[in-house]
């Protein structure tokens, strides 16, 4: 892959990443490259300092990556945090006390649990309002396929 830093006409930088130069000629050419700022198509490549890889360079990159994906960990523990706080993990019965709720048959609060997929599809046809979240994001409940 050859990542380019691109302009258009009036002057808003952005990037974008090609299999070769000759894809990014025939993608431009085509006008399928817009900006994404202001949907111009007559892009250009700008100039670009080569990159060079020193030590140097690659253990900064490599801090960054660390202090990146320790800010990502914070996040992720925030909101597990603030699911286990506000919500009620009901694990397996998930889809039924989603049901309840949304049907006004239970009082409504915010739950957490498990799911299967077709359990998920099944409440998503009826309407009723549920999330699945990655595992990263998800607390620990009583079982897999977390649904909030």
């Amino acid at each position: 892959m050859i990542r380019y830093d691109l302009i258009c006409p009036h002057g808003h930088a952005f990037e974008g990443w090609f299999s070769s130069s000759a894809a990014f000629d025939e993608q431009r050419d085509l006008g399928q490259i817009p900006c994404p700022i202001c949907g111009a198509v007559n892009i250009d490549r700008a100039i670009m300092a080569p990159n060079v890889s020193t030590s140097r360079r690659q253990k900064k990159i490599a801090d960054t990556q660390a202090k990146a994906l320790e800010r990502v960990s914070d996040v992720a523990d925030k909101i597990r945090r603030h699911i286990t706080e506000t919500c009620e993990d009901v694990g397996a019965n998930f889809a039924e006390e989603a049901r309840a709720i949304h049907y006004g048959e239970k009082a409504e609060r915010g739950i957490y649990g498990r799911a299967t997929p077709e359990q998920a599809a099944a409440l998503q046809d009826e309407g009723v309002s549920a999330v699945a979240l990655p595992d990263s994001l998800a607390p620990e409940s009583k079982g897999k396929n977390k649904v909030h």
